[in-house]
């Protein structure tokens, strides 16, 4: 039976002009009409970059459908058929996905804060049920970078589906039938996983922390690298002495050249708990320590020692970097909006150039970052967001940049082909 042959058939141009009188509804101009598209067939139409916020697509066929970039923020999609739809870096900030059919779509880098895909059924005598399923028989939807913070999966069925470096803070996926998915880096920080077929998953370097696995089934999981509420080495309480006191004695020792206070050393700790926004850290030792999801917001942070850190999910935004040691960090998901990596400059022009060589920056976020002569050899940038950042002199010799969000500009300065 043709699934679709009861839906309504429309092209590009009447969407089109569906979505102009949506964008006129929107801003209540006179005119504007809501986009009513339940039960539409709208397979293979491109709505790239298109604004359908608040639309009604429950039950539509959006079967391989162009969706990139577009903006669905709390539509209605109940019941609706994505097979295979490509929404790459859409935004669907709570919207209804209940019961929707994800099997095989794309959806990296997508932005699904609160989004709800619960199971679902449509009821109707000319539609079959629509179940909650991400799966298919050779590979599930891809959700690889996704943010997916407070989404609610329960019961969700997402054999094999891609959940790398996906932020999944608070999800709650009960009962959800997981099976070989790929959690591979993804941020599970007090998601709630009970009861969740999890047999042969890879949650690799996956964030466990205060996430819920009472009854789930972790037969054959990997779970290397995995990072859980346990210290991981040294904690914040083992310091010599309190943070508050160390950190006045770095910032005298930094003011005074060294020759007063102390220098804040905390390589190899767990600093977890502790955020540094404003802060004087300049000249910070802190290798190979544990940093993730630490706030460094607008600190000084000239000449910093990273190197080896794990410091996923941590924010630099408008932070000054230049001269940083970021050498093999794990920096994925990082905001580093705005931060200077620009070279720290010396006496007698001379200037230390920041090192990210080595650096794994998936997802990282480094719009309008300064990164002139930063050294980002072998770094990994898949997927990373470097739309509006400085590159002059920047050394890319062996990055990875498959995905990586660049302008025309850009792609042409470093000689990138699409």
């Amino acid at each position: 039976m043709d699934e679709t042959r009861s839906l309504t058939r429309i092209d590009q141009a009447e969407l089109d002009a569906i979505v102009q009188k949506h964008a006129m509804f929107r801003v209540a101009r006179l005119g504007g009409v809501r986009a009513i598209l339940s039960r539409y067939d709208l397979s293979r139409l491109s709505f790239r970059g298109m604004d359908l916020s608040h639309a009604d697509m429950t039950g539509a066929a959006l079967h391989r459908a162009d969706l990139r970039d577009a903006k669905l923020d709390y539509c209605a999609l109940f019941g609706a058929d994505m097979r295979q739809a490509n929404l790459q870096n859409a935004s669907l900030v709570r919207a209804d996905l209940r019961g929707c059919c994800l099997r095989g779509a794309i959806l990296i880098g997508a932005d699904m804060t609160g989004v709800d895909l619960r199971e679902g059924f449509l009821t109707g005598a000319d539609l079959k049920p629509v179940h909650k399923d991400l799966a298919t028989a050779s590979g599930g939807a891809d959700l690889s970078g996704a943010n997916l913070m407070d989404a609610r999966l329960s019961g969700a069925v997402a054999i094999e589906s891609n959940f790398s470096d996906a932020n999944m803070k608070g999800c709650k996926i009960v009962r959800a039938c997981l099976q070989g998915a790929n959690f591979s880096g993804a941020n599970l920080e007090n998601a709630d996983l009970s009861l969740c077929d999890l047999s042969k998953a890879n949650m690799n370097d996956a964030v466990l922390v205060n996430a819920a696995l009472s009854l789930a089934d972790l037969t054959d999981v990997n779970l290397t690298g995995a990072i859980t509420s346990a210290p991981v080495g040294p904690s914040v309480k083992n310091l010599p002495a309190p943070i508050e006191e160390l950190l006045r004695h770095h910032t005298i020792w930094v003011g005074s050249n060294g020759k007063e206070g102390r220098q804040l050393d905390i390589t190899g700790y767990d600093m977890r708990g502790v955020n540094f926004p404003r802060a004087c850290l300049t000249m910070l030792r802190a290798g190979r320590a544990m940093l993730y999801g630490i706030s460094f917001a607008d600190a000084q942070l000239q000449a910093v020692d990273m190197h080896g850190s794990d410091l996923r999910h941590a924010n630099f935004q408008s932070a000054d970097l230049r001269g940083a040691n970021f050498v093999g960090a794990k920096l994925n998901n990082v905001n580093m909006q705005g931060a200077q990596l620009n070279p720290l400059e010396l006496a007698a022009g001379r200037g230390i150039p920041s090192n990210l060589a080595r650096a794994s920056m998936r997802y990282a976020n480094l719009a309008g970052a300064d990164l002139r002569q930063a050294d980002l050899r072998e770094a990994n940038l898949v997927y990373a967001n470097l739309t509006g950042a400085k590159l002059d002199g920047i050394n890319l010799e062996g990055a990875k940049l498959e995905g990586a969000r660049l302008t025309p500009e850009q792609e042409a300065q470093l000689k990138i082909k699409r």
